[in-house]
């Protein structure tokens, strides 16, 4: 029992920091195209600074609708918000 009970803890711990390094895992060829996100980015009321990739992800630095700036995260395929900070 203990075997398994540690077996368990060890695959949850490696599990979640596998998912936390890779915050995107989309294929090059379903990626659409930055300037598709800053489109729609814009069209929220955002001020894009740049975007640029990591991680697998589109990395958006901006002014979001509410005045604030922003890092933020999202999938190349379906431009969903993966993260999130505010900068100071």
């Amino acid at each position: 029992m203990q075997k398994i009970i540690l077996a368990l803890t060890i695959v949850t711990a490696f599990g979640g920091t596998a998912l936390a390094s890779e915050k995107c895992s989309v294929a090059m060829a379903d990626w659409q195209p930055r300037e598709a996100l800053q489109t729609k980015l814009e069209g929220e009321g955002w001020k894009v600074r740049s975007i640029k990739t990591e991680d697998g992800c589109y990395e958006a630095y901006a002014i979001n609708a509410e005045g604030k700036k922003v890092e933020a995260y999202f999938n190349p395929q379906t431009f969903q918000s993966v993260a999130m900070k505010l900068e100071d």
